[in-house]
């Protein structure tokens, strides 16, 4: 994203602005699914909205700017309201991921209909040589989809406490739960082990992920 400022500040405010709302859409589909399945925690603190302020959290959206992977602020909720408690957990923790998968695919494709459109003006764009509004709106476009991607695949590692922590708790035995949210507690740990340990890792991962996925849809 950093590259993308000096690449195409137009471009960057865009695809900017597209990742606050990824990061509001991933919280709000979680705080949304809880509460259908009976948990009002999430609305009764006002997390239930499309407001990125509500869900912002300064030091994850900073790191995905700066290290290409990041986070917002977790919606609370309370997994013993849900009325079905294990299919419930599973449902909320993979909200957020499958409404970012869809961003990336939606951009994706607007990406592609900018080049059926004007495949010079996007080659140009993607080379920082201009390109016009049709060049820029493919470029932020073609860095929404890659944000959205980062907060998919990010967030399916089962670390706590990530989304992909709660999917793989809501397969394992009931009997292992208690334990597992008393390690929420620890998330700090998690945090600085993906800042260090885990980094190169986790960014191999993700331009992994990256490559699979733009070569099935640009080749």
């Amino acid at each position: 994203m950093i590259a993308l400022l000096e690449q195409d500040p137009l471009a960057f405010f865009l695809a900017f602005f597209a990742l606050l709302l990824s990061l509001a859409l991933h919280e709000w589909g979680h705080a949304y699914a809880a509460f259908r399945f009976g948990d009002p925690t999430a609305e009764r603190l006002g997390r239930l909205t499309l407001n990125p302020l509500k869900h912002l959290d300064p030091w994850g959206t900073l790191l995905l700017l700066l290290v290409g992977f990041g986070w917002a602020k977790p919606v609370p909720i309370n997994p013993v309201a849900f009325r079905a408690y294990r299919f419930g957990l599973f449902v909320v923790s993979v909200a957020g991921i499958v409404l970012n998968l869809f961003l990336a695919v939606l951009f994706a494709l607007l990406v592609r209909g900018f080049f059926a459109l004007d495949p010079w003006a996007v080659a140009l764009a993607f080379r920082g040589e201009g390109g016009g509004v049709v060049g820029v709106l493919a470029l932020a476009s073609f860095y929404a989809s890659s944000i959205n991607l980062v907060l998919a695949v990010f967030n399916l590692l089962p670390i706590p406490p990530l989304d992909g922590s709660k999917i793989l708790q809501s397969l394992l035995p009931l009997s292992w739960h208690p334990l597992l949210w008393r390690l929420e507690q620890y998330a700090w740990l998690s945090f600085l082990l993906l800042l260090t340990v885990l980094r190169g890792p986790v960014q191999e991962v993700l331009r992994w992920a990256r490559r699979v996925f733009f070569v099935f849809f640009f080749g």
